[in-house]
């Protein structure tokens, strides 16, 4: 699991960053978004998530998860930690 809390690239960049990496990668494996309120989105497939991962404007660290049930607006601030899921949708 990555906790982001600090460094030298800022915080929301790391988090967008680790997040298009995982949305890149070959094979694709499921990942769990913990966000600070606690809750927990899991990203089945790459076309769950939606960001601009290029984007520096204000407001650029939106994203938006359609996954079964769940639609949900956030933004990479609220994300607190990313972990890959095991076959069950749970931390590995």
């Amino acid at each position: 699991m990555k906790s982001f809390t600090g460094g030298r690239v800022p915080r929301n960049d790391a988090i967008r960053a680790e997040v298009h990496r995982l949305v890149r990668a070959v094979p694709f494996q499921k990942f769990l978004l913990t966000l600070e309120s606690g809750d927990r989105v899991l990203i089945e497939h790459p076309e769950n998530i939606s960001f601009d991962p290029e984007a520096r404007d204000p407001g650029s660290d939106e994203f938006y998860v359609i996954t079964g049930r769940v639609r949900l607006f956030s933004t990479f601030a609220a994300v607190s930690s990313i972990a890959l899921a095991d076959r069950e949708g749970k931390a590995a």
